[in-house]
């Protein structure tokens, strides 16, 4: 082997440390990027003596252990992250002291004191109606706006189920660009493809929990966390962003099985992830939220609706209901093969809960009501009017229901919607407890205040079921969202401390060092330089030998 092709294949080898070492520098700030190192090997003739040096590859620095741990720690942030954008919304808006209902609710009974000690001034009457529909107001607002927090969370979901789609289609192509560009290249490393590739399934964990499979060594098989394949090999599987067959309202996943047929995930399937978090913080949070404003909305103005009944205007009349309040709210599965119909009423309400029903066909006329929040199930059996109760609902059922059949109960979803005081005349407030009145005091028949106190009695009683007053009831409320907040801003912090970690991790190994590639640039210069005297020195060689002649 002469002096001219061992210096030649040192020439070479340094020309593709150098393009290698400038590829890392140029690619320092790009994310997803792995650095590349140039592995050298020592070439041989026949086994003799070395014939120069060959670059066997060019190696991507890249820990799939590391970089599995970090992607699985990023999904569990970015569950984290979006829980957290939301219920923080819902946070400061019950813990807003000037905006806040607890303040208006103490305003309102106030106005019944003040009426209490005077039931015949109009003055009194007139601040018992405009305290009343402020605080109506401001529950039909905080109902309005968990609603429009819902419809933009439903948003979300489609945009977060087309990235992902989107990111699953992009890596099932790499998948086959990989493959192709390995059997082209006779075994070359495709480095850049391959960044992509994973770069792709760390955005694809951000925004789903998913599980990586790597099949034959290069080719990436992608799971859901329920098992159901999201990428197989080059090919892809779309989640789709459905209407509820439950719930027209309400937006869940579907998947697509291979018959063509669109299943609906259950959103407890989904734990990780931009969509797991959005998913948890409706079903734990909001749907919860809005239930009990539903709930301390019906059971106030039902119980003070009974009350008020019981006595008498300043004209004289029977007190007729001061509050409208909103009805339970049934919905049949759009997948019912019967003709089914449930319609709901409330009963006993301070037997409500703020729980969510799935109310189940099971034949021969009877209905399996399950509580969704703890699972309690309890059987129903509908009488000759097709009457059963659940919960503080009465429920009337009619048409011919098949098994199997379901419907959806949401008692207090709905409640606030439409809370609003009924009457329109500070006379019509039924202050008093009777038309036959007792003037020794000056209080003549509907001027008296005993009803009055009757109603004012009820901002201290127990009637949101049966241990909390509606003042209690909303500062639980309050507490508990506020609590929610706290703990997931702790674990928040606490996971995105983990990820930086593993982050850091991982690109102490894959990351570009600037000081260490400016000086293998260095090095590798003056690898290259001392290799083209190799072949100087070679030249002057052969001239002296031709000169000999």
């Amino acid at each position: 082997m002469s002096i001219f092709s061992i210096g030649l294949s040192g020439l070479s080898a340094a020309q593709t440390a150098l393009s290698t070492t400038s590829n890392n520098l140029s690619n320092v700030y790009t994310e997803g990027y792995n650095r590349q190192l140039p592995i050298l090997g020592e070439s041989y003739s026949n086994g003799s003596s070395g014939t120069g040096v060959s670059v066997d590859e060019v190696q991507r620095q890249f820990n799939s252990y590391v970089t599995e741990q970090y992607n699985d720690a990023n999904s569990q942030t970015s569950a984290l992250e979006s829980y957290q954008s939301q219920v923080s919304q819902i946070d400061n808006l019950l813990a807003d002291s000037d905006a806040g209902l607890a303040s208006l609710m103490q305003d309102f009974f106030s106005s019944l004191d003040d009426l209490s000690g005077a039931a015949s001034d109009p003055a009194a009457r007139e601040g018992v109606l405009g305290s009343a529909s402020s605080m109506a107001a401001q529950f039909r607002s905080f109902d309005s706006y968990l609603g429009d927090m819902r419809s933009s969370l439903n948003g979300q979901l489609e945009g977060t189920v087309t990235d992902i789609n989107n990111t699953a289609t992009q890596i099932a192509s790499l998948n086959d660009q990989i493959t192709q560009a390995r059997a082209k290249s006779g075994g070359e490393e495709p480095n850049t493809l391959l960044d992509k590739r994973d770069k792709l399934v760390s955005d694809l964990n951000g925004l789903v929990g998913a599980d990586l499979n790597v099949q034959d060594g290069d080719t990436y098989n992608i799971n859901l966390e329920n098992g159901q394949p999201l990428v197989s090999g080059t090919n892809s599987y779309d989640l789709e962003a459905v209407s509820s067959s439950e719930d027209p309202s309400r937006t869940v996943i579907g998947y697509r099985d291979a018959g063509g047929n669109l299943n609906e995930i259950d959103d407890g399937a989904f734990e990780n992830g931009e969509l797991g978090g959005l998913l948890s913080f409706r079903s734990e949070t909001l749907d919860s939220v809005q239930n009990q404003l539903g709930r301390m909305t019906a059971v106030l103005g039902s119980e003070f609706n009974a009350v008020h009944e019981q006595g008498v205007d300043l004209n004289g009349d029977e007190g007729e209901a001061f509050f409208n309040v909103g009805s339970p709210r049934v919905m049949s599965n759009s997948n019912n093969d019967g003709d089914g119909a449930i319609t709901a009423e409330y009963g006993n309400v301070n037997e409500l809960t703020s729980s969510d029903y799935r109310i189940t066909a099971t034949g021969d006329g009877e209905y399996e009501a399950e509580r969704l929040s703890d699972g309690k199930t309890t059987t129903l059996t509908p009488d000759d009017d097709g009457k059963a109760s659940v919960d503080g609902v009465s429920l009337t059922f009619s048409g011919d229901a098949q098994e199997g059949d379901s419907f959806m109960l949401q008692p207090t979803r709905t409640a606030a919607q439409d809370f609003e005081v009924a009457i329109s005349e500070g006379a019509e407030i039924a202050a008093s407890s009777s038309a036959d009145g007792d003037d020794s005091n000056g209080d003549v028949g509907s001027g008296n205040n005993e009803n009055a106190l009757a109603l004012l009695d009820l901002q201290s009683e127990k009637i949101v079921g049966g241990t909390s007053s509606v003042s209690d009831a909303y500062a639980s409320l309050v507490n508990n969202v506020g609590n929610t907040t706290n703990i997931t801003q702790v674990n928040l912090d606490a996971q995105s401390g983990l990820t930086e970690q593993l982050r850091e991790y991982q690109q102490s190994e894959s990351g570009v060092n600037l000081d260490e590639e400016y000086a293998n640039l260095v090095r590798y210069q003056q690898y290259y330089q001392a290799n083209a005297r190799v072949i100087d020195v070679g030249s002057q060689v052969l001239d002296s030998v031709l000169q000999l002649r």
